[in-house]
């Protein structure tokens, strides 16, 4: 008996912890599935060369294996890539002061990760990424990922909450915390009320507003100063703002948040989605412009 309850246990210690850390699946799903829609020739043609082949060409399928797989063994070391934390009430973001793990190793988190997994693929010829011995398919994957992270506010939140995650609150009837509110539940609930419970109605909705009342915007998106390729710095000084004006007002631990909160609220969501996946369809082109050559991974 006391051998089945210790191999039990075993067992037990073995399942993923319960935690959140990024958008849900359908956010991610989403803002692949709109950075699909603006890749160039060059770089749909080397995406698809990349993606492993359970993705069927489809970005978005992998769009949520960062998730999946960091809670494996072998992985592990990822898990603090998916954030940065900020100091309370600060309400702003600085690379060298923040991009640190729990034990202050500076780069790693989400704006170190995007850096990192940008200059991976940016080596992606023959020559580099082989002598490197970087896995390709997984930099892309990664940094799919991260860039939807980097755009959801509390994944730039305070340090004290751990971005929201600390926060108990209600939403409408339903006990949760403020992070995984901002992760899922108001996208979830978004789909529930005005898209038929259906993703591919809101993604086709977010894709008309880029395409009617963003269009003006898209150009500043996409831009980086001083021609860099990607530029996650500005992406989480957007999201820290956000949180303090957005996530965290009006959501102090015990309260209950419903239509108010949720209607307010939502716009900023959407907008965070389609300025994911405009962003880092602007990353992919400009990595894989027409002089890249992929190498075998």
């Amino acid at each position: 008996m006391g051998n089945e309850r210790v191999r039990v246990l075993f067992l037990l210690l073995l399942l993923p912890l319960p935690t959140v850390l990024s958008w849900g699946k359908e956010g991610h799903y989403a803002i692949c599935a709109i950075a699909q829609g603006y890749l160039s020739e060059d770089a749909l043609f080397a995406v698809k060369q990349l993606l492993p082949d359970s993705a069927e060409g489809d970005l978005a399928a992998v769009c949520s294996w960062a998730d999946e797989i960091k809670f494996n063994y072998h992985y592990r070391w990822s898990s603090p890539l998916h954030y940065v934390d900020t100091p309370d009430f600060k309400c702003n973001y600085e690379y060298c002061r923040d991009c640190h793990d729990s034990s202050k190793h500076k780069h790693r988190c989400v704006t170190g990760a995007i850096y990192n997994y940008t200059m991976q693929l940016k080596s992606a010829d023959a020559g580099t990424s082989s002598k490197l011995n970087y896995n390709l398919t997984e930099a892309l994957m990664f940094l799919s990922h991260f860039v939807g992270d980097v755009h959801q506010p509390l994944h730039v939140g305070f340090i004290g909450d751990l971005g929201g995650n600390s926060i108990t609150v209600r939403w409408y009837r339903r006990k949760t915390n403020l992070h995984h509110v901002w992760d899922t539940m108001i996208i979830q609930s978004a789909l529930k009320e005005f898209y038929d419970s259906d993703l591919s109605i809101m993604i086709q909705a977010i894709q008309r507003n880029i395409t009617d009342n963003w269009s003006n915007d898209v150009l500043i998106w996409e831009h980086c100063a001083h021609n860099y390729t990607a530029c996650p710095d500005r992406y989480a000084s957007e999201s820290i703002s956000l949180a303090c004006k957005f996530a965290y007002r009006n959501a102090t631990p015990g309260s209950t948040l419903e239509d108010e909160y949720f209607l307010s609220r939502l716009p900023i969501v959407e907008k965070r989605l389609a300025q994911g996946g405009v962003r880092l369809a602007a990353i992919l082109n400009r990595i894989f412009n027409s002089k890249t050559i992929i190498a075998q991974t």
